[in-house]
């Protein structure tokens, strides 16, 4: 909504923080799809630039549905408009700051290589950018309260099976606490993450009653098929 509301300085920087955030799901889909590195990437760089050109943020419904699937709506009407014409002239592409063309494509080389059509590695890399945004809001709160090395040496432990005890005793040695205080930071670390894992989430569906529904949605996403 901010990125939609026009002109000035917080709807710009809400523009470059969508495209920092989600430019990689955009180019993982591309890629996938067939197209090759260079085309791929002209054509994210493309897709974002319009958006920030055009405003089409501001199409955005907060009320009609996800951001996830109105992000993904629009670059498939987007690539196809431009898919043939991209390949049949050379454009002046727009290059948005945010992405790292070398970093796009070493990215992309890790990805599961067998039956993950594009639109699922889309939705699994949109997971993916959510919770490792929102594990970098936690580290930062963290180093504000001077936690940052608790922060970085348990960090593992805060999504996924709780830890055996092992692990923490060996955590809790080099921290210089027991194991027991150590599972109670980590539970209160665990609860702060899925607080503000809700909060990112908020801001990208229509109502607060869609948050559970699009949690175990992305969470699916994260699972890859059998090959």
């Amino acid at each position: 909504m901010a990125a939609g509301a026009g002109e000035g300085d917080a709807s710009r920087a809400a523009l470059a923080e969508l495209c920092r955030l989600y430019w990689y799901p955009v180019y993982a889909f591309v890629r996938r799809s067939g197209k090759a590195h260079e085309d791929a990437l002209d054509l994210t760089q493309e897709f974002f630039a319009r958006l920030i050109e055009r405003g089409d943020v501001a199409s955005a419904d907060q009320n009609r549905g996800r951001f996830r699937s109105w992000l993904l709506g629009a670059l498939k009407h987007f690539l196809a408009n431009e898919w043939d014409r991209a390949t049949a002239q050379k454009r002046d592409v727009r290059r948005t700051s945010s992405i790292d063309a070398g970093e796009a494509e070493t990215r992309y080389l890790r990805e599961p290589s067998h039956a993950v059509d594009p639109e699922h590695l889309y939705h699994r890399r949109f997971a993916l950018s959510l919770l490792e945004r929102t594990l970098m809001r936690l580290g930062e709160e963290c180093a504000t309260r001077g936690k940052a090395d608790l922060f970085e040496q348990v960090k593992g432990l805060l999504v996924g099976d709780e830890a055996d005890a092992a692990t923490y005793a060996t955590l809790a040695e080099s921290l210089a606490t027991t194991a027991g205080a150590l599972k109670v930071s980590v539970h209160r670390l665990r609860r702060r993450y899925g607080d503000l894992l809700r909060a990112e989430i908020a801001e990208t569906v229509g109502s607060r009653e869609e948050i559970a529904d699009e949690i175990d949605f992305l969470l699916s996403a994260l699972s890859l098929p059998e090959a």
